[in-house]
C-alpha cells in the first residue's frame, strides 16, 4: 500500500471521529506540552545559574587561595611570603598557559562619602587586568591604566549601584570627575562600570519592582538572610569600588600591620586559563611557578570554578531526568488511550478489512494502514502539544514575571515531538498486528 495514500485514510478516519480522536490524542497533548515545560523551564533556570558564573569570571578563572602548609613543612612557613606582587610578576613571565594574572588589595568596611552621603563598602587596589578577569564593562571614562600604577595615582573606578547611591537625585548621572572621599582622602572618578545584573533582576526592574519593595522584603528575610542574599556577585560588581593597586598599598598598606610596618601582600590573586583543555597543565605550570616564589612552602591552593559548573550541569540533569519521567506518565496514558481506541476502530471495521483482503490486500498493507493511522494520531498529537506547551509557558511567566525566563530550544521541540510521533507509532504496533492477522472469510462473515 501506497504510504500517502495510508496517511490520506488515517487523516479522514480522525476527521470522521473528531471528538473521539481528540479524546484520544489528549494524553499525547498534555504529556508533549509537560514535557516541553519542564525542559523550558529547566534550561531557564540552568542559564540564570550560567550566567552568575560568567559574572563571577567564568569556569576559565581561578583563584589562588590560601591553605596550611603540608604537615612536614609546618616548621618552615615563617619562610614563604605568602602570595604579593612577587607572584604575579613571577607568573606573567613563567606560566604563559595562564594568559591573564590579576592581582587585588582589598579593604573592607570603607567609608565611601560625596557630599552628606557616605557608603560604607570593600574598596579594592587593583591592576588594569582587573576589568577583564570580573568581565566588567565601562559605561563612561576608562578603567584604572599603567600609568595610573605608576604615578601612584588618587584615581577611582566606580560600579553602577555606588554612582546610583551617592547621586540618588539624579540616577542618570554620570559622575566622571567628581571627587570622592576614600577613609578621608579624596579621589577622582574617571570611569564608571556598566550595571551588571540577572535576567531576573533586568525581569524585576521591567516589572517595575522598586528598591523599596526589595527593602521590604529583606527586612521580611531578616538580617542574616538578608546579608547572605545581598552578597552575589551582581549586587557586588555593581558596589565596586577600585582604585590603583600602587595608591591603596601607599595610601592604606604602608603602616597596616599591628606593628605599624608594611603589608606587602595581596589579598586575591586571580588568574585565567588560555585553553580549558589544558586547564591541569595550567595549574602545574601555575604550581610550579608560587613554588619557587613562597620558597618551597605549598601555602597556596587553587579555588576552580569546575566543581560549581559540574554542580549546575548535574543539577539540571536530574530536574530533567524527573520531570522527563512525569511527563512520560502522561504520554504512556495517552499511548494507551490510542491502543484502545485503534482496537476498538478495527473491531468496527473488521468487515471492510475482509472486503480489502478478499479484492487482493496483503496483510503488510493492512499492518500499515494501522501503524499509519495511529502515527497521525500521535503526530497531530504532539503539534497540538507544542502549541499547547506554548501556551502553558506564556501564561507562567504571566503568573511569575521576574522569575528566571523559560527558554524554549530546537533540541527541546525535537525531542517532546519525536516522543510523540514514536508513542503514536508504537501504540499502533499491536492493534496493526492484530487487524492484520485476521481470517478474510471470518471478517466477511462478520457483522
Amino acid at each position: 500500500m501506497n504510504f500517502w495514500f495510508g496517511l490520506l485514510i488515517g487523516i479522514k478516519e480522525i476527521g470522521a471521529h473528531k471528538f473521539r480522536s481528540f479524546l484520544t490524542m489528549l494524553g499525547i497533548i498534555l504529556g508533549v506540552a509537560s514535557l516541553l515545560a519542564m525542559f523550558a523551564l529547566t534550561e531557564g533556570i540552568a542559564q540564570g545559574m550560567r550566567e552568575m558564573l560568567a559574572a563571577s569570571g567564568g569556569v576559565e578563572r581561578v583563584d589562588v587561595t590560601y591553605k596550611d602548609p603540608s604537615e612536614e613543612l609546618q616548621d618552615l612557613a615563617f619562610l614563604s611570603p605568602g602570595r604579593t606582587m612577587a607572584d604575579v610578576e613571577a607568573l606573567r613571565k613563567g606560566a604563559p598557559l595562564a594568559d591573564l594574572v590579576s592581582p587585588q588589595m582589598d579593604m573592607g568596611n570603607v567609608a565611601v562619602r560625596h557630599s552628606n552621603i557616605k557608603l560604607r563598602l570593600t574598596v579594592s587596589g587593583v591592576c588594569p587586568e582587573f576589568m577583564e578577569m570580573g568581565k566588567f564593562e565601562i559605561e563612561a571614562g576608562r578603567m584604572i591604566g599603567q600609568p595610573d600604577i605608576d604615578s601612584v595615582g588618587r584615581v577611582a573606578v566606580i560600579g553602577a549601584g555606588v554612582a546610583d547611591e551617592l547621586w540618588p537625585d539624579n540616577p542618570e548621572y554620570i559622575p566622571l570627575g567628581e571627587a570622592i572621599m576614600i577613609n578621608g582622602i579624596p579621589y577622582r572618578i574617571v570611569g564608571t562600570f556598566e550595571l551588571s545584573e540577572s535576567d531576573q533582576s533586568k525581569r524585576k526592574r521591567e516589572a517595575g519592582i522598586s528598591a523599596a519593595q526589595d527593602e521590604r522584603r529583606t527586612r521580611r528575610l531578616g538580617k542574616r538572610k538578608a546579608k547572605a542574599a545581598k552578597f552575589d556577585p551582581y549586587w557586588q560588581k555593581n558596589h565596586t569600588v577600585v582604585i590603583p593597586i600602587s595608591t591603596m598599598f601607599f595610601d592604606f598598606r604602608t603602616a597596616a600591620n599591628a606593628d605599624g610596618s608594611p603589608n606587602p601582600k595581596v589579598d586575591r590573586l586571580s588568574l585565567r586559563v588560555s585553553d580549558l583543555s589544558l586547564f591541569e597543565e595550567t595549574l602545574n605550570q601555575v604550581r610550579a611557578v608560587l613554588i619557587r616564589t613562597h620558597r618551597g612552602i605549598d601555602d597556596f591552593g587553587f579555588d576552580t570554578r569546575e566543581e560549581w559548573f559540574d554542580s549546575i550541569e548535574s543539577s539540571v540533569r536530574a530536574t530533567r531526568m524527573s520531570g522527563s519521567f512525569i511527563a512520560g506518565i502522561s504520554l504512556l496514558v495517552g499511548g494507551i488511550g490510542i491502543t484502545n481506541i485503534m482496537l476498538a476502530s478495527i473491531t468496527e471495521r473488521i468487515r471492510e478489512i475482509g472486503v480489502r483482503r478478499a479484492i487482493g490486500a496483503r496483510q503488510r498493507d493492512i499492518f500499515t494502514q494501522i501503524v499509519v493511522e495511529s502515527g497521525v494520531i500521535g503526530f497531530i498529537g504532539g503539534l497540538l502539544g507544542l502549541a499547547a506547551a506554548t501556551g502553558m509557558i506564556h501564561l507562567l511567566i504571566l503568573i511569575s514575571p521576574t522569575e528566571n525566563a523559560p527558554v524554549i530550544t530546537l533540541q527541546a521541540v525535537m525531542i517532546s515531538f519525536g516522543f510523540a510521533v514514536g508513542i503514536g507509532v508504537l501504540s499502533g504496533l499491536y492493534p496493526a498486528w492484530k487487524a492484520s492477522t485476521l481470517d478474510p472469510i471470518e471478517a466477511l462473515r462478520y457483522g
